[in-house]
């Protein structure tokens, strides 16, 4: 049927396995039936799937750079296969069909040409595939404690495998990526992006999806606990015992006086369900103690608090109106 094995695949003798794959991919796609209409085209791509069949089998191969088609196909004596060749009577199965799903490891670049109504002449690449999608790829996005509350627009640029034009090389091509932060959102949201993986597996492979998981910088002033800001303060033990003022830079860029002598209360994270709801500013204390007292001043402070009080742990919480 093939004259020369590898002048139907247009290569050299001396291609190797990767030069025979890339010649039968190019080859088989340019003309399968589905595509080339031209005359000739169907014994064309016959020719192909036989001419693969043998030079992509290193024991078929060998018998037929040794002995042709002749020996390949007739047969050659046994004592001639000691190292590794074809030694039987070579028959192509005759369904290049057949041979182009095994290459394509079952996925059929042309799945979308095909209906029920029209199946392939050559018999194969059926419609009703079964698609699977590849796992989904996770990436860590990292935001400021600013970006999630006043929310922000943010540009991720990512870099996947696409099919050329020639429909059987594939590069590396860029893509940007929008993600528009809503106010509120918490550390492990999840963003993600359908089908934006990978494209070069064939129709019948769905692409991964693409997840950013959003991770919160470290704020150098405040630490957020759910809808909550903690925002720790260190403090001398006399301003623990007489009071003071705090003041506070909100993440808005107000600065606020906040005296601790009064309960008050102050909302500073918006909820990513409601916005116009916040969540408390919690201010804690990391009283400092002297490192040594002399005996007159211990005198003063036993005098000092001499009177009985109480006690009682608190949490302030602080609003801003």
């Amino acid at each position: 049927m093939c004259s020369d094995y590898y002048e139907t695949l247009e290569i050299s003798r001396n291609a190797t396995h990767a030069d025979i794959n890339q010649a039968y991919r190019r080859l088989a796609l340019k003309f399968h039936p589905s595509r080339n209409k031209v005359a000739g085209s169907v014994e064309k791509f016959c020719q192909l799937g036989e001419a693969y069949d043998v030079l992509s089998d290193p024991r078929k191969k060998a018998t037929y750079d040794k002995f042709d088609e002749e020996g390949l196909k007739g047969g050659i004596p046994p004592e001639f296969g000691s190292n590794g060749a074809w030694s039987s009577k070579y028959i192509y199965h005759g369904n290049p069909d057949k041979t182009f799903r095994q290459f394509f490891g079952g996925d059929n670049p042309f799945a979308d040409f095909y209906t029920n109504d029209a199946v392939l002449q050559l018999g194969g690449l059926q419609p009703g595939v079964v698609k699977t999608k590849d796992p989904h790829i996770e990436r860590d996005f990292h935001l400021s404690l600013g970006d999630l509350y006043h929310g922000s627009t943010k540009k991720i640029k990512i870099s996947r495998r696409v099919m050329n034009e020639d429909g059987y090389t594939s590069s590396i091509k860029d893509k940007i990526l929008t993600i528009n932060v809503n106010p509120g959102w918490k550390e492990g949201t999840k963003i993600i992006f359908s089908k934006e993986g990978d494209q070069v597996k064939g129709p019948n492979n769905i692409p991964a999806d693409i997840v950013f998981i959003v991770r919160q910088k470290t704020h150098p002033l405040f630490v957020r606990q759910m809808n909550d800001l903690i925002y720790k303060l260190k403090i001398s033990l006399e301003m623990a015992l007489t009071g003071f003022s705090v003041d506070v830079h909100t993440l808005d860029g107000r600065l606020i006086s906040i005296p601790i002598n009064d309960v008050v209360q102050y909302v500073p994270v918006p909820l990513s369900q409601d916005p116009s709801q916040r969540g408390n500013l919690i201010l804690t204390f990391d009283i400092q103690f002297p490192e040594r007292l002399s005996a007159e001043r211990k005198q003063l402070i036993k005098q000092a608090l001499d009177n009985k009080c109480s006690t009682s742990n608190k949490i302030i919480y602080f609003c801003l109106l």
